[in-house]
């Protein structure tokens, strides 16, 4: 079965975002607004318990942190992606590269960016409008990350939480 791993902004944020992801993101229905702390992975039945006992451990491992959304970006022309940067991503990476550490790296073309996605599959014309209509926008958007979660993909593509995991206080 393929899981991922991922936290969730508050719901102010997440109203927000989706108020664009409507209209931009293709993924739009299929999971809510977050941000990717693993990309899609296989686990086997038998290696779920572990996985399990695994993230809980890291979790209590980790504090709770505050993030704040500070302008639009993109990652054209890797992906025709735009997103909300986040001005200060030191703990969603140090999070990142500890799951990493203990479900083994994966080798990628490029460094994990953690981002809340705005649009994404775009036609490359589509990008360059809203990435220019976007970030003449003013964003401030603030959140606290308390809690992450291991995902599971149903057979529609769409995203449910399997557990979650709360960060330590």
């Amino acid at each position: 079965m393929d899981f991922g791993i991922a936290a969730f902004p508050q719901k102010s944020v997440q109203d927000k975002i989706n108020s664009y992801r409507k209209r931009y993101d293709a993924h739009y229905s299929l999971i809510p607004p977050h941000i990717t702390l693993r990309d899609k992975f296989e686990l086997k039945e038998d290696q779920l318990e572990d996985a399990v006992l695994c993230l809980e451990k890291i979790a209590k491992e980790t504090s709770c942190f505050k993030l704040n959304f500070n302008k639009v970006s993109h990652f054209y022309p890797t992906s025709n992606t735009i997103y909300l940067a986040i001005d200060n991503p030191t703990p969603l990476i140090e999070l990142h590269d500890r799951i990493d550490q203990e479900f083994g790296s994966v080798q990628k073309p490029y460094e994990y960016q953690p981002h809340l996605t705005i649009g994404q599959k775009m036609e490359e014309q589509e990008l360059h409008d809203v990435y220019g209509r976007l970030r003449m926008n003013s964003f401030d958007l603030e959140t606290e990350i308390t809690r992450f979660h291991l995902m599971y993909q149903l057979e529609n593509e769409a995203w449910n939480i399997y557990q979650t995991f709360l960060l330590s206080r």
